[in-house]
This record gives C-alpha cells, structure tokens and sequence, in this order.
C-alpha cells in the first residue's frame, strides 16, 4: 500500500502509549486503536511506521512493521482468549523436541545431551517439571505433576508473552526453550540454534541443502522478532 502519512510518533495515553500517524491513532484492523504497555516498544513501532515506504507517498507492505503485527496479535487475538492460548501452548510439555534423542551416532547423541539437556534440568528446578527422555521418536507420556506445572508456567505468563511464546514454542518445538526465552536466560540465537540441533548436525555431516537453509533462516527471523517484542515488552 502506498504510505500516507509524513510522521509516526509515539505518545502516552493514559497509562498506555499509543503510536500516532500525524497525529491520529494508529487502529487496528478490529477498529480499536493500538496501545501499548511499554514506551520502548511504542517507539520501536513508531520507528517501523516511519521508515516504511520511505516517505509519504512511497510504496510499503505489512512486512515493514512485523513488530506492530506481533503487538496487534497480542491485544486482539491473546489478549481476549489468553487462557485458550496458554492452554494450547502448555500443551508442548508433552512431546517437548528435548526430550527425544537420537540413538545413533554417537556424537549426536553426545551433542544433544550436553546442549539440551541443562534446559530440562533448568526446568526441573525453575518449575519443579522434571521431563523424561526418551530414545527415538515414538510418544512417552510425561509425568502429570511435571506437565502440570508447566501447564501452570505459561498460565502466568503476560499477554505480550504468550503472543511471544505463540510464535518460539512451535517455532522450536520446545515449551521449555520458549519459557527460557520468555524468562530472560536464553537469547533467540540460543534458542535457534538448540531447536535446529539435528539439522544443523547433518549440515556438517553431508553438506547444506538451501531450501533446508532457507527455512532455518525464516525461522531464525521469526523467533528474533518474538524475542525482540518480549524484550520490549518488559
């Protein structure tokens, strides 16, 4: 769409702030217009609306201001179905991407056990949730208790951080590295690099397929953005 507006701001509203396009409320497309918690994420969204499309008149797409659709998700799609949401999202504890490994060969069973497993006894002891591994990749049903105080992990979590965790958790496969995430000790490059863990062995071992690169990179983007809007959301 073609830009048409000269100047994005941020401006306080209340106990909110909201992003103004010359002056009128940025809205969404519920109608309602944006409001955010935190001024540093108003100003990073008023700065994706002022370098998009250049200047007045230029040409833009949505894919300028991801962090206005991360933030418009949160307040019109979370926001009003958050226990539905965190219900969903709880329900990566019972097939967590950690808890599956590899049988052979052995320096993959090696690499798995010394980069994943600090996050399942992370969990352990931040959330008393001790998760079981199991070998291969058919189901092994996690104990109730541990699921359960997973499940109640998420629960507690803010709007902006189960729209965060909407898009790390399935992104990774990893509730756990999600809740990492969204507790501040693990960044979105350690995140990535965990939860492509298996790919990125076999790269080494027999070389880069692209479109296997490609997809990596999508989704390196995506959980940097989710980390990013948490860390703004603070």
């Amino acid at each position: 769409m073609k830009r048409f507006w000269d100047n994005a701001t941020a401006e306080p509203v209340g106990d909110r702030w909201q992003v103004l396009l010359d002056g009128k409320p940025m809205r969404l497309p519920g109608g309602a217009p944006l409001l955010l918690g935190q001024p540093g994420l108003a100003d990073a969204i008023a700065a994706e609306w002022q370098a998009a499309g250049g200047k007045k008149g230029g040409e833009m797409s949505f894919a300028d201001t991801p962090l206005t659709r991360l933030a418009g998700t949160a307040q019109e799609r979370v926001a009003p179905n958050a226990e539905a949401v965190a219900l969903e999202l709880a329900k990566y504890a019972e097939s967590d991407l950690l808890c599956y490994r590899a049988e052979d060969p052995a320096a993959l069973v090696a690499r798995q056990a010394a980069e994943w497993h600090p996050w399942l006894d992370w969990a352990a002891e931040r959330y008393g949730a001790p998760l079981e591994v199991t070998a291969g990749v058919m189901h092994r049903p996690q104990p109730a208790a541990a699921v359960a105080a997973l499940a109640a992990a998420v629960a507690a979590q803010t709007v902006s951080a189960l729209a965060a965790l909407g898009i790390i958790v399935p992104s990774t496969g990893s509730l756990v590295l999600g809740l990492a995430v969204a507790e501040g000790v693990l960044d979105a490059a350690g995140a990535t690099v965990a939860s492509q863990l298996d790919e990125l062995f076999q790269a080494e071992q027999w070389g880069v397929e692209w479109e296997s690169q490609e997809r990596r990179e999508r989704v390196a983007s995506d959980i940097a953005l989710a980390a990013r809007y948490l860390s703004l959301s603070r």
